[in-house]
């Protein structure tokens, strides 16, 4: 099921724009919705699974919608995850932040750097361990650390269709952007 968004489109302005958030998650999202339910919709035992279960055993899924899942159900978890962690609402992760990054300066300059490293679709993303350690990663298309058994705590969507009706190719000035409407309270 689509998730709603938890906050109006325009939320996000000027940083984001209503029409692109309208268009990411009531075109985009949706789609990873409704194309993952096609592909499990026949293999009873996938659909009864919730999708960090799914995600986590992606090798072990038929080969025949093996492909689909990790397309669609890694749209879908990164999305869900997209969508909670906007808001500009402001709040502190900073010890964190601090311990396992020196500052939140250093965070933001390494994680702009490591999405425009992006090459192509993907997605910039901050790891949590079991201990709390914070860790940054990037993963092509919709490839989720829950694949491998790793947690996102918040990530950005570097695909172009998050960003380039306001920001066409300019793909840098969107991720210094993002960083004004993040919800650090949801973060935390």
């Amino acid at each position: 099921m689509l998730p709603t968004l938890p906050y109006a489109v325009s939320a996000n302005e000027p940083h984001i724009d209503a029409q692109t958030m309208e268009l990411h998650h009531d075109k985009h999202h949706a789609a990873y919705v409704a194309n993952l339910n096609a592909a499990v919709k026949d293999h009873l035992q996938v659909a009864a699974m919730t999708l960090t279960q799914i995600l986590a055993k992606l090798n072990e899924l038929p080969e025949t919608i093996r492909a689909a899942v990790r397309n669609n159900g890694g749209g879908y978890a990164y999305h869900s995850m997209f969508w909670t962690v906007m808001g500009g609402k402001g709040g502190d992760v900073a010890a964190a932040i601090t311990r396992d990054f020196g500052s939140f300066a250093q965070l933001k300059t390494d994680f702009n750097k490591a999405g425009l490293g992006q090459f192509g679709s993907g997605w910039a993303v901050v790891l949590v361990d079991g201990g709390g350690k914070l860790s940054l990663a990037v993963r092509p298309n919709q490839d989720s650390p829950l694949m491998d058994g790793k947690r996102v705590l918040f990530g950005n969507d570097v695909w172009e269709h998050a960003y380039y009706l306001k920001y066409q190719n300019r793909r840098a000035d969107y991720l210094a952007a993002w960083w004004n409407v993040v919800n650090w309270p949801i973060v935390a």
